[in-house]
């Protein structure tokens, strides 16, 4: 005769029924858990033997077998611990089997036979009301089960007492459905004084998805702000320099394509500049977005790169330009103390840079993507006037936090 009895096994938020079987037969006293059980259901043999001892039961001297099926699916938990309990009791006698065939039972049982809470009891009592039976669960747990619906629950808080509930000489009370507690409010920025910078790049970075470059005149502070917005927004910031390093290093076909080039004084044709830009946007931590610094330098690498991104789904979405008057710029070089900055290779490198930035400039201005930056006051000041304009320019519907 074999003894059954319901249970679940859990698969992400759904729970699957389980039936536990359990014979008694004749043969060397042996006890085997099969059914596709995991280390925790195979040491259930341990502790529902353990418990039935402290309820000065033994365990009858026979060959027991319990079964979980169905038998394909994995079995993971010491929920299965309180139904194989129940299903050896009354394939022993002391349970009736056909009171238990109307309950689902999930619980981890004690060594001195309290039956104590395990994770996904809520899920069990859903699926106890979608079966239309009871359900058995740890008594620190009760609360939890009853917010399924109306269906019974027992709610035990050792196996004697369960035993004793059902044999209707001790009379457990049911459960009440437990009361959620409000959660007190986590971190908000309006309790921050101040600090409006701050609290910008924080709702800037939330929004995420920022594809931008960064444009400027030499001395105009691109390293400086290129390396703050970067981190405030969590995104990598791009060089063709780092990324063709990096491609060599790797000996990427790009990487081992570039390095003819350059080892016989060449300098990189478009394509192929494109296609380590294209081979770096691959990497995971590009998905967010990134920031382009020294690229493109010319029209035909600006107009690849739009394709290139819009062909990835995620256009370029800002070209932060910072502007400069030569004479600060001229103050500002020859501050640093370089060899070569003196007033007229200064001036010969402005010349070169407006000479080949203004097609891109007015590319980007048709566009409607270039939005200038005042890089004349301080560092902070060029900053927020960064985290102003890409709070302006992100979409009404983007996260904005609370």
């Amino acid at each position: 005769m074999v003894a059954t009895i319901r249970t679940v096994a859990y698969l992400g938020l759904e729970a699957r029924s389980v039936e536990v079987q359990c014979q008694l037969a004749a043969g060397l006293p042996r006890f085997s858990v099969v059914g596709l059980p995991d280390k925790a259901v195979a040491e259930s043999r341990e502790r529902v033997q353990a418990a039935l001892a402290s309820m000065g039961l033994a365990l009858p001297p026979k060959r027991i077998t319990v079964n979980l099926s169905p038998a394909d699916l994995p079995k993971e938990g010491s929920h299965y611990d309180l139904p194989i309990a129940l299903a050896l009791l009354a394939a022993m006698g002391v349970a009736d089997r056909e009171q238990l065939a109307d309950f689902v039972a999930v619980g981890e049982l004690a060594l001195d036979g309290r039956i104590v809470g395990s994770p996904g009891v809520l899920l069990a009592a859903m699926h106890a009301s979608e079966a239309e039976c009871g359900l058995i669960c740890p008594a620190a747990q009760g609360a939890e089960a009853r917010w399924a619906s109306g269906i019974a629950v027992i709610a035990a808080p050792d196996l004697v007492a369960l035993l004793g509930h059902l044999k209707g000489t001790q009379q457990l009370a049911p459960p009440q459905p437990g009361s959620v507690e409000e959660s007190a409010p986590g971190p908000n920025l309006k309790q921050v004084k101040g600090q409006e910078t701050a609290k910008r790049a924080l709702e800037i970075a939330a929004a995420g998805g920022h594809n931008l470059l960064m444009s400027g005149p030499p001395g105009a502070g691109k390293g400086t702000q290129s390396a703050r917005l970067v981190q405030h927004l969590g995104i990598p910031h791009l060089s063709t320099g780092d990324m063709l390093r990096q491609a060599r290093a790797d000996q990427t076909p790009v990487g081992k394509m570039a390095a003819e080039y350059i080892e016989t004084g060449r300098l990189l044709p478009d394509p192929v500049v494109i296609q380590l830009v294209a081979e770096r946007l691959e990497k995971p931590d590009c998905q967010k977005g990134c920031l382009f610094d020294g690229f493109p330098r010319t029209l035909g690498q600006a107009e690849s790169l739009d394709e290139l991104l819009k062909s990835q789904g995620t256009p370029l979405d800002l070209v932060l330009h910072l502007s400069v008057p030569d004479v600060v710029l001229t103050e500002r070089l020859i501050a640093r103390g370089r060899d070569d900055d003196n007033p007229e290779t200064i001036q010969r490198r402005f010349q070169d840079y407006k000479t080949l930035t203004q097609p891109l400039l007015d590319y980007y201005q048709n566009s409607n993507l270039l939005q200038s930056i005042d890089g004349t006051p301080s560092a902070d000041d060029v900053f927020g006037q960064i985290l102003t304009t890409l709070d302006q320019a992100r979409p009404s519907d983007s996260p904005k936090p609370k």
